[in-house]
Order: structure tokens, then sequence, then C-alpha cells
């Protein structure tokens, strides 16, 4: 690689002006465009066009407000029985305003699917784009190429590059759990209330709330005094226990985890097996980086080991 540039990394001059690649503006960003046929997958991660899934024009949609039909001539696929969660070519780019700019190359071609029941282990170095794919499939990042298409509450099959914001955020109500690597609140509002708050935006009643959250605290070991007091004040591992239990409190039919045992000490590490493996036995259809291999060996089903597009 030329001085001064990762290897395995692309910079070079846009095409033109961009917005800036801000997660919190991306859900509503940038139109698909055309692969440049790089995989940053492994083999085992590859699937055939969405066109030889028997797909056809217009196919059933999540029912959510302001969602629109199908563009003509575009193709959503049916997916497979069982299956949650498939991605087709899937790319992503930034762009870098303060280096020159530049385009950093995320994603390349990446195509996987998941299955209900099942778990599939996303492996690879630091920068291979795991925490980046999985953000893709939840939505805060607007796909550059390529699609992600999901099981709706419906059943029915959704493109996630043709879903509206208000779309996206329904498929998080109604489909998606999430635990990302860093537990990201309001602050000062209690830990317990952190925990049901998924619950109450679902309906849930307040007192079988409390006791869920209060029930899943118990197992992942956060102690009861700690719980009236905001997440801000716990120590690192304390606040990853109650994301885990934020983002498990609920039976999500596609659950995403970013390293959810990073910071847990073995016995910690246990129960979050645990309670994946009843997710998965529940049904739950589950992405996880993981970068301890005890952990994915034991979870993971399959296994899909990315590298930084270019082969770095």
């Amino acid at each position: 690689a030329p001085a001064g540039e990762s290897p395995g990394r692309k910079a070079s001059l846009p095409p033109g002006p961009a917005p800036a690649d801000d997660p919190a503006r991306e859900i509503s960003g940038n139109r698909p465009r055309a692969s440049e046929g790089r995989s940053g997958a492994g083999a085992a991660g590859r699937l055939p066009p969405p066109s030889g899934h028997g797909g056809r024009p217009g196919g059933p949609f999540f029912s959510a407000p302001g969602l629109p039909p199908a563009p003509r001539g575009r193709r959503v696929p049916e997916l497979e029985p069982g299956e949650m969660v498939r991605a087709v070519g899937l790319g992503k780019t930034f762009v870098l305003h303060l280096a020159g700019p530049a385009v950093l190359e995320a994603l390349d071609g990446v195509s996987l699917s998941v299955k209900a029941g099942s778990c599939l282990a996303l492996t690879g170095p630091s920068g291979s784009g795991k925490s980046t794919l999985l953000r893709c499939v939840y939505g805060n990042y607007a796909l550059t190429s390529g699609d992600v298409f999901l099981r709706g509450a419906d059943g029915g099959t959704v493109s996630l590059s043709m879903t509206p914001p208000r779309g996206v955020l329904g498929l998080r109500r109604g489909v998606m759990g999430y635990v990302s690597q860093f537990l990201r609140v309001v602050p000062r509002v209690p830990a317990l209330e952190v925990v049901m708050e998924p619950l109450l935006t679902r309906g849930v009643p307040e007192d079988e709330a409390r006791r869920r959250a209060s029930d899943l605290l118990d197992r992942l070991r956060v102690p009861r005094s700690l719980r009236e007091l905001p997440p801000a004040t716990f120590s690192g591992g304390e606040r990853q226990r109650v994301n885990i239990a934020r983002g498990l409190v609920w039976p999500a039919p596609v659950l995403l985890l970013d390293e959810p045992t990073a910071s847990l000490d073995r016995a910690n590490r246990n129960v979050v097996c645990e309670l994946v493996e009843e997710a998965k036995a529940a049904g739950a259809a589950v992405m996880g980086v993981f970068h301890d291999k005890d952990l994915w060996t034991r979870l993971a089903d399959e296994v899909l080991s990315l590298r930084p597009p270019g082969g770095g």
C-alpha cells in the first residue's frame, strides 16, 4: 500500500460533493449504486443474486405507515422458509471530508443468510467491517450498494434499501433487537427503567415490564442496590450487562449482537451465552460479532469471516 494508506483501504477523490457520513443522518441517506464487483466476504457467505430465489415484482412488505410499494421494475425476492435475514452484494463506503476528501471502503460485496433459530458469527481482523455490517442490517447506515432483505412482522419480505425512515423504525420495533458495543441512553434515567423501556414501548404493562426487567438483571448479576441509579455511574462491565438486558428483554425475531461480552468476566460471559442459546431455541435469528473463539464456537451455527475490501 502507498505510504500513509492502510492496506486494503482505497482512498480516492469522490466524483462530487457528498453529505457527511453521519450515522444519525444515514437512515435517509444514499441510494444504492452499482457494485464494483469485489467481495469483502469469505466464500461461505456468498449467495446467488436475488433474482434466483423466486423473486417477483412488488412482493409483500412490512405494514408500517408511509411504506411505499416496490418501485416499478424492482424485484423483491421471497425469503426461503425459515430465512429471516438475507444480504446480497452489500457494500458501504464513507466519505472523509477532512482527508481530501477521500472515500473509505468499509464493505464490498458481502452476502449472507441467517435462518430462525440459528446464529451467524462474524469474525475477522479489526477494521474488516463487522460492526459496520451489523449497523447496515439495523438501518443505522444507508447501503451504498446491494440490499438487505428481512422478514417483516407480517411474514412478508422487506427490502431495506427501499424502506423509508418510518418503516425502518417500525422494523426495529417489531423485528430487530440490537446490543451495541456501548450503552447509549438518556442520562440520569435509572438502570431498571432503561431495561424496561423496550417493553413499555411495545405495550407491555408497567408491572410486568418491571418484573421481567428485574428478573433479567438478576440473572446478569446487576446488584439491586444499583438499579435505581443511572448506568453512567456504573463500571464498564455493569454498563454492558444493562446494555445486554435492554437488548434481550423482549423476544426479537432478529437479534444483532456487537461484541456483547467484551467487558465481562467468565461467569457473566457464560450467563450471556445461556441467554443467547435461549433466544435461538425460541426461534431468534442471531448475528453476532464475537472476538472470543470459545464463545462463537459454542453459539455459532455458521461463521462468516470478513476481510477489509481489497484483501488487506
